[in-house]
């Protein structure tokens, strides 16, 4: 993509971005356009990626409510399912705003004050409603955006905003606006937008074995990646001692995220272990290399993990989902042929010795994979936003959307 750098003596359009670092898909996210954005449009923007509810801003109770979400999605997963079932109803939601959530509404208030933004994209469900009214108390010039990071079942909160536009990435979600009375002119499936890094050709086999190389991996032999998301979770120290006891000539490479219990613990199962099959990391700045050097990639069924995934068509093997917002993931991935779920280690072993054993079926859901990905999507959201802010767009047509200027008239 050539990119059409900023008019001379043109100051950049500031963009606002919130997110939230409860897990890392909203995040990821976010910088993805941001980097579509200065690909395709060098110099024109400057977005600010803002946290109001895990940021310096945000009251201290609010932080250590929220920070609650990654213990509770790793120990107590059901817990976090009766909580998002119970908020996922108009009332609920809306003595969540009036109660605990409300200090949000400031926050984001004081940042829109701040940068003066011309377009207010919320990548987090509990930012959208807080985007739109700072949008229409006090900044009515900029268009407030959501977009979708969940995959398949999305909470209340995403859709009961009146957003000016709202991006989703999947067809299911798309029904469900519609049957929320959203639109087509506000409603528009484009996809999960990733790096640029994921959305790169996939790699032959000879190219493949050889970044397993680089890598560290030893080149020459099966890789199974487990990874958990940005909290590590899933059981993934069970489900790698398992791969490794059951199985020969495989090697197993996990990626831990912020969970460093987890690290430390297979750290030391791979240092009782003399074969060098257990690859232990933390975070990593290099996950798509991971994914494209995987045969397969074992993990709970995270909207980013199968995005990413499916742009580096690598085939998967979901062995959980997070009550709630995963809901309906692991369904989608299995019957678009791109995975298998997997919900007890004996099923995911024996699904990797099957697949090993069955080249030409390992082939087609790698196939199947690269099918349901969505490689152009942050792209054609910086396209949108593009015209959103003010410069012309040259992907409205493939979003679906109808051109706009730079105001929202239409609130």
């Amino acid at each position: 993509m050539s990119g059409l750098p900023a008019e001379a003596d043109q100051p950049p359009i500031p963009l606002l971005f919130l997110v939230s670092d409860t897990g890392g898909g909203h995040r990821s996210a976010a910088r993805a356009v941001h980097q579509a954005l200065e690909q395709a449009y060098p110099g024109s923007f400057a977005p600010v990626i803002y946290d109001p509810l895990l940021g310096p801003d945000a009251p201290f109770l609010l932080r250590c409510l929220v920070r609650l979400y990654g213990p509770a999605i790793r120990l107590t997963p059901w817990l976090w399912g009766l909580l998002w079932r119970g908020s996922n109803s108009p009332r609920t939601l809306r003595w969540s705003r009036q109660t605990y959530l409300r200090p949000v509404y400031r926050i984001v208030a004081d940042a829109v004050q701040a940068y003066q933004p011309a377009v207010i994209v919320a990548f987090h469900p509990f930012a959208t409603d807080p985007a739109v009214r700072a949008a229409s108390f006090t900044a009515p010039q900029a268009p407030a955006i959501t977009v979708v990071t969940d995959l398949v079942t999305a909470h209340l909160s995403w859709r009961d905003a009146a957003a000016d536009r709202i991006i989703v990435p999947s067809a299911p979600l798309r029904h469900s606006c519609r049957m929320d009375y959203i639109g087509e002119d506000r409603c528009a499936e484009i996809g999960l937008p990733v790096a640029a890094e994921f959305a790169q050709p996939p790699l032959g086999e000879r190219e493949r074995r050889a970044l397993q190389q680089a890598l560290g991996l030893h080149g020459g032999k099966f890789v199974v990646l487990l990874t958990g998301g940005a909290e590590g979770s899933g059981g993934l120290y069970r489900r790698a001692a398992a791969i490794l006891r059951r199985t020969e000539d495989v090697d197993v490479a996990v990626i831990c995220g912020r969970n460093d219990v987890l690290r430390r613990r297979l750290l030391r199962l791979a240092a009782r272990r003399a074969d060098g099959r257990l690859t232990v990391k933390g975070f990593v700045d290099n996950m798509a290399d991971w994914l494209r050097c995987a045969d397969v990639v074992v993990g709970k069924a995270g909207p980013g993990t199968i995005a990413e995934a499916a742009c580096c068509a690598t085939p998967l093997l979901l062995t959980s989902y997070v009550p709630g917002q995963e809901q309906g993931n692991a369904e989608f991935v299995v019957s678009a042929g791109a995975g298998r779920s997997v919900p007890r280690p004996r099923d995911m072993v024996a699904d990797l010795k099957w697949l090993r054993q069955h080249p030409d079926a390992l082939a087609r859901m790698r196939q199947a994979s690269a099918a349901i990905s969505r490689p152009e999507a942050a792209a054609e959201i910086a396209s949108l936003l593009a015209d959103l802010g003010g410069l012309p767009s040259r992907a409205a047509s493939v979003s679906g959307l109808p051109a706009t200027g730079a105001a929202a008239s239409d609130r």
